[in-house]
């Protein structure tokens, strides 16, 4: 009786179940089953968001429990934005603009898994050029609808003691302070508006969630990773995040919330400066 001969590997091309046919190649894999494709997509939101403001809003909870546990009052307190990272200008702009660029980081991977079905991202969600003039004027009325009651309700949260004073620039002056500032303000509102509005309602419609809960959702998000400045940024944010996500939903077309939120942070951070000390002390800002 001879030996058992070794067993031969398959050709390039072959299937476990044995070869093809020439000029022929081997049957796609069957799509998944609804059931497996949205639990794939909810592993996938858990992902993106853990990479970027759901991760912000852990760290900002915490924050809230040590702010409030201190033996200083909330309202005493100090929250820094967009604070110098060096004391050499140099290497204090190095910084600031890798910064920026790594926090778009995961806006491109919410763009990039929006256009795994071949149709454009940018053009699914509104994002692109196709009416700019249009986008433009509604952003800037949407910045002024949200903005003036915003910086209301900041003044108020100063006053009950519910917001800490927050200061929204502490750069070093240097001429590419205010450049910066705007790079900063238009890397918030890619984020925030990309990921926390069109990329998390495009995809909790694909998971078949309701419409109220998917705007609530996030709006609370919006609200969450804000818990850091005190109760009155949360109360604020999340009726921001009500109001975008509804116009969101409606609309599909992210592209003047952008605007709206770029404008938004334009005026807090570059105009921080601008405002008169006995003014910013009124307003609890300094």
């Amino acid at each position: 009786m001879s030996a058992a001969e070794p067993p031969v590997p398959p050709r390039a091309g072959a299937s476990a179940a044995g070869p093809h046919p020439p000029g022929t190649t081997p049957a796609a894999a069957p799509p998944p089953g609804g059931r497996a494709w949205r639990r794939r997509l909810g592993v996938e939101v858990w992902i993106v968001l853990g990479l970027s403001l759901g991760r912000s809003g852990v760290y900002a909870v915490v924050t809230l429990l040590d702010r409030l546990t201190r033996e200083q009052a909330l309202g005493a307190q100090t929250a820094t934005l967009n604070a110098s990272r060096s004391e050499r200008p140099w290497l204090d702009l190095t910084l600031q603009l890798l910064s920026i660029a790594f926090a778009l980081v995961p806006v491109a991977l919410a763009l990039y898994l929006l256009s795994a079905s071949g149709r454009s991202a940018l053009r699914r969600i509104g994002l692109d050029r196709a009416r700019p003039g249009r986008d433009l004027a509604v952003g800037v009325g949407l910045a002024a609808v949200i903005g003036l009651p915003g910086l209301l309700l900041y003044a108020v949260g100063r006053a009950l003691g519910l917001t800490v004073e927050v200061q929204a620039a502490a750069l070093d002056a240097a001429w590419w302070t205010v450049p910066v500032l705007v790079l900063a303000a238009l890397q918030n509102a890619l984020l925030e508006e990309v990921v926390a509005v069109a990329y998390l309602l495009e995809r909790l419609r694909e998971l078949r969630w309701g419409a109220p809960a998917v705007v609530v959702t996030s709006a609370l998000l919006r609200g969450s990773y804000h818990l850091y400045q005190g109760w009155g940024a949360f109360v604020g944010n999340v009726v921001m995040g009500l109001v975008f996500a509804e116009w969101y939903r409606r609309r599909r077309r992210v592209a003047p919330l952008v605007v709206a939120h770029t404008l938004m942070d334009v005026v807090a951070f570059v105009g921080y400066a601008l405002v008169p000390d006995d003014v910013r002390s009124d307003l609890g800002l300094s």
